[in-house]
């Protein structure tokens, strides 16, 4: 069985920047509170500290 390599999330990548605005790009976790992003997968979305998961509809 061939190793998936794992690459980090950049911080960078979870934020945009317009002009003077900050947004953010994932969702936060309900559960966890501000700072711990949603990982998207590809029908759900999910934590990877507490293990919530949304399902996305299709």
């Amino acid at each position: 069985m061939r190793a998936v390599k794992h690459r980090p999330s950049k911080k960078s990548e979870f934020y945009k920047v317009e002009g003077e605005k900050v947004s953010r790009g994932r969702k936060f976790c309900p559960k966890c509170g501000p700072g711990i992003f949603l990982a998207q997968h590809g029908n759900r979305l999910s934590c990877g500290k507490c293990r919530y998961t949304e399902f996305v509809k299709s």
